[in-house]
């Protein structure tokens, strides 16, 4: 299932901040070709990463764009992202890649929270598909997919990663982009707007 060069796919990647994380959707074709960015903010350490990535996948509004790539499913210190809520929102196969190895994340998340917002991500976390892993020539990383299965998500993965590179396109683009535009916002000391952090304030985390 090897994508065509023209296919295109969007990558959603996030550079965490102390207070806001910020997250950028960029759609990137199999040429390597960038063609649009969109950007918005989530709480560090809150629970509106999944509201956020479905902001992005509106106002991006690329249906064209058949897969949707994420660089990981708890950016911003814990703030999980529900695939099956992206998915729905996204109406195209979402494949979540991470590059490193992994015990989980039920002792870190057990370590940082407690009460309801330990429960609120735990049940989150529990409902993910299981981690898939991958070979990219000689690099391994590891896969979570929602409408589509880990060998044909394999296949998108390798379309879209250079060969000298280990992190697909859409991925790598979209991670520079957030970078820039967090570092761009403290800079300048732009302050998340009350829209891109709407009702979620971070949770405070206690040692258990």
């Amino acid at each position: 299932m090897a994508p065509k060069p023209g296919s295109r796919a969007v990558g959603i990647a996030a550079s965490d901040g102390p207070e806001y994380t910020q997250l950028c959707g960029a759609v990137v074709r199999a040429d390597r070709v960038v063609e649009d960015f969109v950007f918005a903010r989530c709480t560090t350490g809150g629970s509106d990463a999944t509201a956020a990535c479905r902001d992005l996948l509106d106002r991006l509004d690329r249906p064209d764009a058949q897969w949707l790539l994420l660089a990981g499913v708890a950016p911003a210190w814990f703030n999980l992202i529900s695939l099956d809520d992206v998915h729905a929102a996204a109406d195209r196969p979402v494949i979540a890649v991470s590059f490193e190895d992994s015990d989980g994340l039920d002792d870190p998340l057990r370590a940082h929270f407690s009460g309801e917002a330990l429960q609120r991500r735990l049940a989150t976390y529990r409902e993910l598909p299981p981690r898939e892993p991958v070979a990219l020539d000689d690099t391994e990383l590891w896969m979570r997919t929602v409408g589509i299965d880990t060998a044909d998500a394999a296949d998108i993965i390798r379309t879209f990663t250079p060969d000298d590179n280990e992190r697909p396109e859409p991925l790598r683009v979209a991670q520079r982009a957030a970078r820039a535009g967090r570092q761009q916002a403290e800079r300048f000391g732009w302050a998340p707007t009350d829209e891109a952090t709407a009702g979620d304030a971070a949770d405070e985390p206690t040692d258990s």
